[in-house]
């Protein structure tokens, strides 16, 4: 941070000088114009904090030559200029500084994310940071992480809040900060056009590069984020399936009671019952469950594909909305139904904002709960009094159920199995992925999938005991699949259109009660035919409708995955 201290501006704007700060002991520090504080800052994002995407364009052969190396250079220029250009906005008394810090803590954290699990920063992966609570930061906290922040945020900041500025009159800071302005604007432009060929090339055929570029990713998605209300209206809460109507039940007849089990970070082919050669679900492998094994998700998020496969859009549909509408759970509710929502993660994210909810995630369960964390089978705790208290007249037409999973949420796969459950070892015990072995990571992770087999299993056997009430059935569905080291990526969250295929494919498995599947003539052995076609969350909200027999508009059977089935013997 030399770089900081070597220059001094005096009165005059572009004057310099060499002696430090302190030119003799015991006089006044003298002033920095806040010009080398916004030049040394951006240098400093530009460079140290984008090791990431230097790493990147490396590993695309693109800094193998002298041309290589100089599109490196145009990069970190452009990254600088655009950056000079921004800081020129905020460089006054009050504001410099403290936009600055924020700055560096933003790429800081960027940066280390971005280098540990091969992330990128959109909008969406912006969402997520938002969204996460207190137990998933924790989960993320590692040495490594306070060793990055510490190097690239907290020792410049230090620097940046010791060094004395000297802003001046607000005349002379104006004219300063516009012609500082307009000779970033003038170098960014210069550098787009000298590189305009290799850059449009690399923009055009990675698209990940775009997203590397720290912290100008993360302004950009918090942007996008904050210019949401003007693209789309969120105080509009468009109703649908108002028409919706639940079938009566005879007097000899029993009603649905269907749950919905929501998955976490999924991945369809770690399940053996998928045709997994590790034996990752032996329980569900004796019960008759059919398996959808080529399912794409509506994202590689929760808080995009939660809310998206309760929609009745569509993938397409649903990042273009003009604004918002109600989801699968109103229709079922308004339909006369009785919804409740179990919640053992971090929330539903507006699937569920209507109907009756319930969080078990930080329960205290010895068995369930032992370090504050609750594994999945705490939902299956007091289910009886939880049904028992939803309205009688919404229970008499049939009761849906949503456990929202915590599944195999990383970077701690090892966190989400019992001991009991850990089979395959020697596992990853550490959220610092990069220091594990592939073996070890995949190990915990499988180790996850084992309890989640238990975890439906249990489902299943609580279900049986509801026979002589109700005639149940399963549905489970994970939101996104995850990666797990392949080509160095890993957890969630790519943009869809460069996610791989690990991060997009999910599991849908369905258990029918002897009652329901009569009820329905829906036959397993005709589900077992269609395991190989190919659906999509696009298809979730009509299926889940379809089981029901609910009646309205917004249906759509030829997106019921169950419907060509039905009456099959």
């Amino acid at each position: 941070m030399k770089f900081f201290h070597a220059w001094r501006l005096d009165s005059a704007p572009f004057s310099r000088k060499f002696p430090s700060s302190v030119d003799h002991a015991g006089e006044a520090p003298r002033n920095h114009n806040p010009i080398w504080l916004v030049t040394g800052g951006s240098l400093w994002l530009a460079t140290a904090a984008n090791f990431p995407l230097w790493r990147e364009l490396s590993h695309l052969a693109l800094t193998s030559d002298p041309a290589g190396l100089a599109f490196s250079l145009a990069m970190m220029l452009i990254i600088a200029a655009t950056l000079m250009a921004m800081l020129s906005l905020f460089a006054w008394r009050w504001t410099l500084k403290p936009v600055l810090t924020l700055m560096l803590f933003a790429s800081a954290f960027g940066a280390y994310f971005m280098w540990s699990y091969r992330v990128v920063i959109d909008a969406t992966m912006m969402i997520n940071v938002l969204q996460t609570d207190v137990r998933e930061a924790a989960d993320l906290f590692s040495p490594r992480l306070v060793v990055t922040v510490l190097v690239l945020a907290v020792l410049p900041s230090w620097t940046i809040w010791r060094l004395p500025i000297g802003y001046g009159p607000w005349s002379r800071r104006l004219l300063q900060n516009f012609l500082m302005a307009i000779a970033a604007v003038i170098l960014l432009a210069v550098s787009v056009v000298l590189s305009y060929q290799p850059l449009a090339s690399t923009m055009r055929n990675h698209k990940q590069v775009r997203y590397l570029m720290n912290p100008l990713n993360s302004m950009y998605a918090l942007g996008y984020l904050a210019a949401g209300p003007l693209q789309r209206d969120r105080s509009v809460l468009e109703p649908i399936g108002l028409d919706a109507r639940s079938p009566e039940v005879a007097s000899n007849d029993l009603p649905p009671l269907i749950i919905l089990v929501v998955g976490e970070t999924a991945r369809s082919g770690n399940f053996s019952i998928n045709g997994y050669p590790r034996p990752t679900t032996p329980k569900l492998g004796h019960e008759e469950v059919a398996s959808f094994r080529n399912v794409s998700a509506c994202g590689t998020s929760t808080a995009v594909a939660l809310p998206c496969m309760f929609s009745n859009l569509g993938r397409t549909q649903f990042d273009a909305r003009s604004k918002n509408f109600e989801g699968l759970l109103d229709v079922i509710q308004r339909a006369g139904m009785a919804v409740l929502w179990l919640d053992n993660q971090s929330g539903c994210k507006a699937a569920c904002d209507r109907v009756g909810y319930a969080n078990t995630s930080k329960l205290r369960n010895p068995q369930l709960c032992p370090e504050g964390a609750c594994y999945d089978a705490i939902m299956l705790e007091d289910l009886d009094a939880r049904i028992a208290a939803l309205p009688a007249k919404a229970r008499a037409r049939g009761v849906v159920l949503v456990l929202h999973a915590m599944g195999s949420h990383g970077p701690a796969y090892y966190l989400r199995s019992p001991q009991a459950f850990k089979q395959f070892g020697p596992e990853c015990s550490s959220n610092d992925l990069q220091n594990c072995s592939q073996a070890e990571l995949l190990n915990a992770y499988d180790n996850s999938i084992i309890y989640t087999d238990h975890f439906l299993d249990s489902t299943i056997h609580w279900l049986r005991t509801q026979q002589a009430t109700y005639a149940p059935a399963m549905v489970y569905v994970g939101d996104h699949g995850e990666s797990l080291g392949e080509n160095n990526l890993y957890l969630h969250g790519l943009p869809y259109a460069i996610a791989p295929d690990v991060q997009t494919r999910v599991p849908w498995f369905t258990w029918l009660s002897p009652r329901f599947a009569s009820k329905k003539t829906l036959t397993p052995q005709c589900l077992h035919k269609k395991q190989e076609e190919k659906i999509t969350h696009d298809n979730y909200f009509h299926s889940v409708l379809g089981l029901l027999s609910i009646k309205t508009v917004v249906y759509q059977p030829q997106l019921d995955v169950y419907a060509s089935c039905t009456g099959t013997r």
